[in-house]
């Protein structure tokens, strides 16, 4: 499988994406949920299950925008989330027409609560933390287990990952909330785990290595591991299409970013991964003037 004699396709797509994404990201601004933005959120008994394209019809007059899943053991419940911060009077207001349209009583708005920004800065700041005490953590181990460069490719394919998600986001204008944080810590671990497959493929066929062929190598180590690779994917991404297919909205906003990590997982630790190895082995062997590819 030639992979590495294709290297500047897979850089040049990965980058044009992160580009594009981050250039609408900027421009635009990126579609952040509630627990970023602060906003209102409602809780209303409805006292049987209730579609939710249904009750954002019934409340499309007030252009809010809202986010709407259900809640309870028998989905009998409703969880309204806007960006817009609500008063009492204007929450008030949205109570009584869903109160209308489905023949409610006054004691079945639970509760109303009012968010304010600080939670998705709170959030943000754990969620970076995380990933860089977790990245150093991991660079230390493979290196370890393997080399430098090997742990330093792996966490350069974990950053292209987040930023490709990140920008397909933008792209489409997907909403970012806490759900897509937990996804994001979920990845890296998955993309990692895919990543080590091909080093440890790598690491084992080096020992037959009689030319400072590098590329070939890594050629050969990834036709060794890719049907293993993407197995492992496609049952995986089975499983995670199914939950957001079928799931409820929460599930949902859980399983998209999760289908496009595992997606973009298995694409980076094959296509971004070994070529990054390769560059940098390839780079030495020209300096120390062997004449490398």
């Amino acid at each position: 499988m030639k992979v590495i004699e294709k290297s500047k396709v897979w850089f040049g797509l990965s980058t044009a994406i992160i580009v594009l994404g981050l250039i609408m990201g900027m421009i635009s601004g990126f579609n952040l949920g509630i627990d970023f933005t602060g906003g209102t959120m409602m809780q209303i008994h409805m006292g049987k299950t209730v579609p939710v394209d249904e009750v954002k019809n019934t409340i499309k007059e007030f252009e809010l925008d809202a986010d709407v899943i259900h809640a309870g053991m028998d989905k009998e419940e409703i969880i309204l989330k806007t960006k817009k911060d609500l008063n009492s009077e204007s929450r008030q207001e949205v109570f009584n027409k869903i109160k209308k349209d489905y023949n409610l009583k006054d004691e079945d708005f639970r509760q109303a609560e009012q968010f304010g920004p600080s939670i998705g800065k709170e959030i943000q700041a754990k969620a970076i933390k995380s990933i860089l005490i977790a990245s150093i953590l991991m660079l230390i181990y493979i290196s370890f287990r393997f080399e430098l460069k090997f742990g330093v490719a792996a966490i350069l394919t974990l950053i292209h990952d987040i930023l490709v998600v990140l920008s397909l986001f933008a792209i489409f204008k997907i909403p970012i909330n806490n759900s897509f944080v937990a996804a994001m810590l979920t990845i890296v671990g998955y993309s990692i785990n895919d990543t080590i497959v091909v080093f440890d493929r790598i690491r084992e066929n080096i020992r037959f290595l009689k030319k400072k062929n590098y590329g070939l190598l890594v050629n050969e180590s990834i036709s060794q591991t890719i049907v293993r690779s993407i197995n492992t994917s496609v049952t995986t991404l089975m499983t995670i299409t199914f939950l957001y297919i079928l799931g409820v909205e929460s599930i949902k906003e859980f399983a998209l970013p999760l289908v496009l990590g595992v997606g973009v997982g298995t694409y980076s630790s094959i296509f971004v991964a070994s070529p990054i190895w390769v560059g940098w082995k390839n780079y030495e062997v020209r300096k120390k003037g062997y004449g490398g590819r």
